[in-house]
């Protein structure tokens, strides 16, 4: 808020080499100091101009060389090293260090090429001090090859923070450089905390902004014509300027190709840049092609415009749309509106007012007189002073010092799965492994139940001490149908009694002082697929329980469904009979009364009371009840009324997926539970017989994960808590 305000903005950039130890005039040193300039590309090259011609202009004190690499010689990428020459600078070496492919593998075998080539022109420039700008992979190898051969490096707008991989090569930069020149107060303080030097750090503002300031009054008109045509008035055109994200390089192809979709249909005239050479830019060009934009009657797409030219189209544009980071900085010179997508500029220090994504643009990023600042500080540098850099590391406080144990301690979760027969509370890792667990007979009351719980929680928790587990929070999975807003579950199934209106999460969060999250164990089967099982990394996907019940998750766009009344997905309740068997939830037909344990626990028992269940090798000791499994065995065995009840089972829930793949279309289908492995093959068999031949693709298979009611308890608290927001 401070920045906001025009008369607190110039006197923060008045005040901005205040508290220096070293007066910013000339050198003690009795020659000029020769600077080395290396640029990479036409973003690089609008911030080092000012600082370039500024240096021009004093050639008593400085010899200028200028270094070209990158993608300025490259054609595709417009042959920007033109405008270096239009702006009358002689390049002293052009280096061609840019591998193509525009690849994650290109990018890597770039820098390599440069840091091959840059030894033999720094050993013949020799110069005393080399400049190098920002977070580029070219910027990465000039300081690499600058700092191993003794050369003093001034970088350029460190300390600033983006979101992709630029944020780690800037911050390497920062490493190796021994001078450096921010452009706001949260960058000079993120370069102290990084332990730089406060007097080799200089807070000069943007040099972009020394031009960008005294742009706008300038005539503009011919330019808007000359880019976008005769008949564009201003503020009635968009610039849209965006760039693959290295870290997510899929996602960011599919946004650019819905951001095309979304200029297409806004129907106003667009001028488009053509992206940088990060890896994926070749697919985005691809993409562009596609839909035609270079022949769009709307779309104007170029590879470069020059500097001064670029300025005035944003200055007039209606708003800026992109990813790019003259969005967030230089085009706050002039309040354009500016769209901002995805992640690629989420940490930028905008100085902005937001409202729903758009960024109305305030200047935090300098007042027009940082050439003059910068050309004061490298007067400044003694050459006479030793190279080696000095690191200020702040005071440590031995009480915050972590032993060995801390630091490998194992991030984990308590998990607790109340099902219809046994009470089980899990220590879960990160990585899905089951550290201990236990098991208990689940109570028939509450008070019981919920005194179980808590202690064997809280002797879990103990015991994740003594086994190097930090407990992040408490997830539960139980039957019935849950409010997981709350931690309540509102009502349960005839397993579990006197467990309606129970609130899980109060009583477990007071005693352990730990977050608590509760859901249905059908949803938690599903968030156990989606962070360890094969539905890792699918979009949509179902997963059926078979077990005493049925039950079931879906996840639709990554996320988990609950419904308006948190009773999505309950499957084993789709009726797939009009006259079918009673069902525990008072309506008959329903797939949990053909193909649950209890189903066939109680068919096994009709059967055994007709002495037709029990066949030549079987046997049930007197004091045993007959449940589901030795119905199945009975069916190995050859029982020939067992298979055909087995079989109607499995036909049941085969058309149950049927109903599921009909409505939901998912990719998968995934089967948990004891009894899955005995329905695949007769539910594949449905799906051939009765579903549409569109959804007859889509993939059925048996879930591999063990213990998957306790392990999606955990990935409830393992995903919340380790989720970094920036």
């Amino acid at each position: 808020g401070f920045l906001h305000n025009p008369l607190h903005r110039a006197l923060y950039f008045k005040n901005l080499s205040k508290g220096k130890k070293q007066v910013m005039e000339k050198n003690g040193n009795n020659r000029k100091l020769r600077v080395c300039v290396a640029t990479c590309n036409r973003a690089d090259y609008s911030k080092l101009a000012p600082i370039m011609f500024g240096i021009k202009t004093e050639p008593e004190f400085f010899e200028l060389d200028v270094v070209v690499l990158g993608s300025h010689l490259i054609d595709d990428y417009g042959n920007t090293y033109r405008m270096i020459e239009q702006d009358d600078f002689d390049i002293n070496t052009r280096l061609h260090t840019i591998v193509r492919g525009e690849d994650e593998a290109a990018m890597v075998e770039s820098v390599g090429l440069a840091l091959v080539k840059l030894p033999d022109v720094l050993n013949r420039l020799k110069p005393d001090i080399m400049i190098v700008h920002g977070d580029r992979f070219d910027a990465l190898a000039l300081a690499t090859s600058a700092a191993l051969m003794n050369i003093r490096i001034l970088h350029i707008e460190g300390g600033e923070v983006s979101g992709t991989i630029d944020d780690s090569i800037r911050h390497a930069i920062t490493k190796l450089a021994h001078y450096h020149v921010c452009c706001t107060r949260s960058a000079e303080q993120h370069l102290i905390s990084m332990c730089e030097d406060h007097d080799r750090i200089l807070l000069a503002g943007c040099p972009s902004y020394d031009k960008l300031l005294s742009a706008k009054n300038k005539d503009y008109m011919s330019i808007i014509r000359m880019w976008l045509g005769d008949d564009v008035k201003s503020k009635d055109y968009i610039v849209a300027l965006q760039h693959p994200v290295t870290t997510d390089i899929k996602h960011s192809i599919k946004m650019f190709e819905l951001t095309l979709d979304a200029l297409i249909s806004f129907n106003k005239r667009t001028l488009v840049l053509f992206p940088n050479i990060d890896a994926g830019s070749k697919e985005m060009v691809r993409v562009m092609r596609k839909k035609g934009i270079e022949h769009h009657p709307n779309f104007r797409a170029v590879k470069h415009v020059p500097f001064d030219q670029f300025i005035q189209l944003v200055a007039h544009a209606g708003c800026m749309i992109g990813n790019s980071s003259c969005g967030v900085r230089e085009v706050g010179a002039f309040g354009t509106p500016v769209i901002n997508l995805g992640t690629r500029q989420i940490g930028r220090e905008t100085g902005v007012y937001l409202l729903l994504s758009i960024y109305f643009c305030e200047q935090i990023y300098g007042d027009g007189n940082a050439v003059p600042r910068i050309l004061k500080f490298l007067k400044s540098i003694d050459l006479q002073e030793p190279l080696q850099k000095k690191f200020c590391f702040p005071p440590v406080k031995e009480n915050i010092s972590q032993d060995i144990d801390h630091i490998l301690e194992t991030l984990s979760a308590l998990a607790v799965d109340l099902g219809g027969t046994n009470l089980r509370v899990a220590i879960v890792s990160m990585k899905g492994e089951i550290v201990k667990k236990y098991t208990q007979f689940n109570p028939k009351t509450y008070e019981e139940r919920i005194n179980l719980i808590l202690q064997m929680c809280v002797e879990a928790a103990a015991e994740a001490v003594k086994l190097n587990c930090r407990i992040l929070g408490v997830g539960i999975s139980t039957g019935g149908r849950v409010n997981p807003r709350e931690g309540i579950v509102l009502h349960s199934t005839k397993l579990i009694q006197e467990w309606n209106s129970v609130d899980l999460r109060t009583p477990l969060s007071d005693t352990l002082h730990l977050p608590v999250w509760v859901d249905n164990d059908g949803n938690c089967a599903a968030l156990a697929e989606r962070k360890f099982g094969q539905g890792k990394g699918l979009e949509n996907f179902v997963t059926l329980i078979t077990g005493t019940g049925i039950g079931g998750g879906i996840i639709h766009q990554h996320e988990l469904i609950h419904g308006s009344s948190f009773c999505a997905a309950e499957l084993g309740h789709l009726v797939v009979s009009l006259d079918g068997p009673d069902c525990s939830c008072g309506s008959h037909g329903c797939i949990e009364a053909y193909a649950s344990g209890m189903a066939l626990q109680r068919e096994a028992k009709k059967l055994h009371d007709e002495d037709l269940l029990l066949v030549e090798g079987m046997s049930v000791p007197k004091d045993e009840a007959v449940g589901a499994l030795h119905l199945i065995q009975a069916a190995k065995l050859g029982n020939a009324k067992a298979q055909s009840i087995l079989r109607t089972a499995g036909t049941a829930l085969g058309l149950g997926v049927v109903n599921i793949l009909h409505t939901m279309n998912p990719s998968l289908v995934i089967l948990s539970g004891v009894l899955a492995s005995h329905y695949i093959h007769i539910v594949k068999d449905v799906i051939r017989q009765q579903a549409l031949s569109s959804v007859q693709d889509v993939d059925v298979v048996v879930s591999d994960l063990v213990d998957p009611a306790l392990l999606g308890a955990a990935s409830m608290v393992l995903d919340y808590t380790t989720r970094r927001i920036y």
